[in-house]
């Protein structure tokens, strides 16, 4: 039976061997197929109306293949693997249940928020530009963005916290 931390470091490896093929092969594939123009969840600071309509006139017939096949598969799994690989280091690491629970809801947010994204683009990607749903996928990928932002903060202080005191010990 394979043990907790085995399962953990799965995870992780999973959610880089993921990350990789969305960053080695099917994001910029797809802006390849859009002219350059990158796809929507590669937009942190969101997009307006102008440029999602820009982006989806310029998407080639493979380019939105590419999206709505390999790439949502990729983003189905993504996540919640980044979210397991995240929550780990809290859980080892932060002793007091509330901040754990504070540090892991803003992971978990950021997880959902991810999920939700990925929803609206696909509505966009299916034909669903009405001006609303643009700016509802816009400031999802700008909500996702910040919370992975805040997630990343958190496993990289609590980590470097937990070397150091690990450092002063020897």
């Amino acid at each position: 039976m394979m043990s907790w931390r085995s399962a953990y470091w799965l995870c992780v490896l999973a959610a880089l061997s993921v990350y990789a093929a969305m960053v080695l092969w099917t994001l910029p594939t797809i802006a390849r197929e859009a002219g350059g123009l990158p796809a929507f969840d590669l937009r942190p600071f969101g997009y307006s109306e102008a440029e999602a309509r820009a982006f989806l006139t310029a998407l080639s017939a493979e380019g939105r293949a590419l999206y709505t096949g390999p790439q949502r598969v990729l983003d189905l799994f993504y996540p919640a693997l980044l979210g397991i690989s995240l929550i780990g280091p809290v859980l080892w690491l932060v002793r007091s249940g509330l901040w754990r629970a504070v540090f892991i809801g803003v992971i978990l947010a950021a997880t959902a928020s991810d999920y939700l994204e990925n929803y609206l683009v696909a509505g966009l990607l299916a034909g669903e530009i009405e001006a609303h749903a643009i700016f509802a996928a816009s400031r999802m990928t700008m909500l996702k963005s910040a919370l992975d932002s805040c997630a990343f903060v958190i496993v990289l202080v609590l980590s470097t916290r937990a070397g150091l005191k690990k450092w002063k010990k020897t």
